[in-house]
């Protein structure tokens, strides 16, 4: 059985190790911003108790970033619960939205976000080479074999 759980202060070091052993990093970087996503708030899906997902977000005044977002399990619904736990802290904290960052190359994101009500509201054009002055390690190719160069800001607003 699936459960979702929010992370606690406890759980920091484990889903530190967990981001390095998955993604390299605890470090993510959107609009020209690092984020280190072990400190941040946010949700892990557990199964057989291992994390088959994990979401992190910030608020800041009235919007809330979705800052990471990943579900080992596809096709499972674990990536929309996720979403749906950090929609309802948004709304609890009266944000006016929720909004992400993805790059051009995640097609994937692009089209599970937008199922679920975001609209894509900005692209950023060659952003991504200033994310990789903060963070080197982001490739040039990614998903499908496509060139990793633009920031996309997907929406939900009207909480």
């Amino acid at each position: 059985m699936i459960r979702i759980q929010k992370i606690t202060v406890e759980m920091r070091e484990t889903i530190a190790l967990f981001m390095h052993e998955n993604w390299g990093s605890t470090l993510m970087v959107s609009r020209e911003r690092a984020h280190q996503l072990d400190q941040l708030p946010g949700f892990i899906a557990i199964e057989d108790n291992r994390i088959i997902g994990i979401i992190t977000y910030e608020i800041k005044e009235n919007d809330c970033e979705i800052v990471s977002l990943d579900s080992f399990k596809k096709n499972k619904g674990i990536g929309t619960k996720l979403v749906e736990y950090v929609i309802d802290i948004a709304k609890k904290q009266c944000c006016k939205k929720v909004w992400l960052i993805t790059t051009n190359d995640n097609t994937n994101a692009l089209r599970f976000y937008q199922k679920r009500g975001f609209v894509m509201t900005n692209l950023y054009i060659d952003a991504v080479k200033e994310a990789r002055k903060i963070k080197r390690e982001i490739p040039l190719i990614g998903y499908d074999n496509i060139a990793i160069l633009h920031e996309i800001q997907l929406e939900k607003m009207n909480l």
